[in-house]
């Protein structure tokens, strides 16, 4: 379960870039600036904004350490900040004078990578501000960087759809066209992947482009084999260019978002679509996982960022308790009794244990049966009882028809037809959510508290995904 928790709303323009340390979010924007805020409570620091550039800044990135920030700008400089008193700690002028669109640090913050519009890439030492090494792409700008998590190699990406491996010597590996289109960003999982036949470790990498498309790679570098990029998969969630990709800490889930505005959070090993995300009105531009929280920023051109805060259980927590859901017939008495305690009727487990009460026996439990053979008196505990029983059939449906459950409306628990969004934030079927407000007046379905309003706003994003998976289901 993922929750919108906060949303700034201090930039002037649009949000090209969020970034996590352990304690601080950073967000650049078009309106030149870069804003630090506490993960503690997201109130914006003291000394934020932070104001050297003279245009747009499209990048920013944190230390390892998190005590030093760098951000980069159409003026051609890369500048490195002090996290804790706003201070600027260097100015880096790219030697070709070229817009910089991306910048990135090496794991062990030995090393900055900048990359520009002409095709420059620049490797700064970061501990005495000099150049190091410079390089060039062939064609294109350069708007995506990272590093591999061991630090041996960092790749870009281009606006003509190459990726380039370049060694930590600044010496080019390879390049290949990954996105027709074009690149727009690209990240490396931390977490390493073990091949079981012969005992190496490789790296996930994720690209994305202007081709609406996501791109899984596998990489590794070592003495015996030297280098390889190895394409692996396609993810084709979006319906419109992915503009931002980001794995989480723990390499479990890949965020993307796009400029059908939508985020969609997919499992890195199944590789299927855990959540979408539709709050963002404009293009959605930087997403971001934070390094020891479960929490998750993404930027958009409506100039806003959304936090989001997931549920502390991982994602094969969730797909196994989905799956025990889904073969609840299946269940044992002391799995029914489990259940009944998480639905707080743990009051009841000697009863449906006394009457053998398994998977099977709870999916046809009616009124009656409740009554007269169950001999539960309370007609609030039999209604409560089946009300639970309802929903947990329910979603032994949705879950057998292998339906999304973000294309099901939170009232009929039914697939949308015409999606909308209410105040609330959440999207429902319009006609439903129209009958809920004339008889329930203004409380939102999903919270109970009152709406701010009754507008109704067509949620076009969701309709056509919910269209595109109909096409391929049915």
């Amino acid at each position: 379960m993922v929750k919108l928790i906060h949303t700034l709303a201090d930039h002037g323009d649009d949000v090209n870039c969020c970034a996590f340390s352990s304690s601080l979010l950073a967000t650049c924007s078009l309106d030149k600036t870069i804003r630090l805020y506490s993960l503690s409570d997201f109130t914006e620091l003291p000394h934020s904004p932070l104001k050297f550039h003279t245009y747009a800044v499209h990048c920013c990135c944190f230390s390892p350490s998190g005590h030093v920030l760098a951000s980069c700008s159409t003026d051609g400089t890369t500048v490195l900040w002090n996290t804790q008193n706003g201070e600027t700690l260097a100015v880096m002028e790219q030697p070709t004078g070229s817009p910089v669109r991306v910048c990135q640090f090496s794991p062990d913050s030995t090393c900055l990578v900048s990359g520009a519009a002409d095709g420059t890439v620049v490797l700064w030492n970061a501990q005495s501000y000099k150049l190091y090494r410079c390089g060039s792409v062939k064609d294109g700008s350069l708007v995506a960087c990272a590093f591999s998590p061991n630090g041996n190699l960092f790749v870009t990406g281009s606006s003509c759809g190459d990726l380039t491996v370049w060694d930590d010597k600044m010496r080019c590996l390879h390049s290949e066209k990954a996105h027709d289109l074009g690149i727009t960003c690209c990240d490396f999982s931390s977490q390493p992947v073990t091949d079981g036949e012969h005992g190496l470790q490789f790296f996930r990498l994720a690209s994305c482009g202007q081709d609406c498309q996501i791109k899984i790679w596998v990489v590794s570098f070592t003495h015996v084999l030297g280098f390889e990029l190895k394409y692996k998969s396609t993810l084709n969630g979006h319906c419109a260019p992915v503009l931002a990709c980001a794995f989480s800490h723990n390499g479990q889930m890949l965020v993307s978002g796009s400029v059908d505005k939508s985020v969609i959070i997919y499992d890195t090993n199944t590789e299927s679509i855990l959540h979408t995300l539709t709050q963002h009105t404009r293009y959605v531009t930087s997403c971001a996982f934070a390094p020891s929280t479960p929490l998750l920023a993404t930027g958009s051109m409506d100039k806003t960022v959304n936090i989001w805060q997931f549920d502390l259980e991982t994602p094969c927590q969730a797909r196994s308790m989905e799956d025990q859901v889904k073969f609840t017939e299946d269940w044992s008495e002391e799995d029914v009794s489990v259940w009944l305690c998480a639905q707080g009727l743990s009051d009841l487990v000697a009863i449906f244990k006394m009457n053998n009460i398994d998977g099977r026996e709870l999916l046809n439990l009616t009124k009656e049966s409740l009554a007269d053979d169950l001999k539960i008196e309370s007609l609030g505990l039999r209604s409560k009882v089946l009300r639970k029983i309802e929903e947990l059939r329910t979603k032994v449906k949705t879950l057998s028809s292998g339906i999304p459950d973000e294309f099901l409306c939170p009232i009929t628990r039914e697939l949308m037809k015409d999606p909308v969004i209410a105040s609330d934030g959440y999207s429902y079927e319009k006609e439903a959510m129209e009958n809920w407000i004339s008889k329930k007046k203004r409380t939102s379905p999903m919270t109970n508290l009152v709406l701010p309003s009754v507008v109704l706003t067509p949620n076009r994003t969701l309709k056509m995904a919910i269209s595109r998976w109909l096409e391929t289901h049915q």
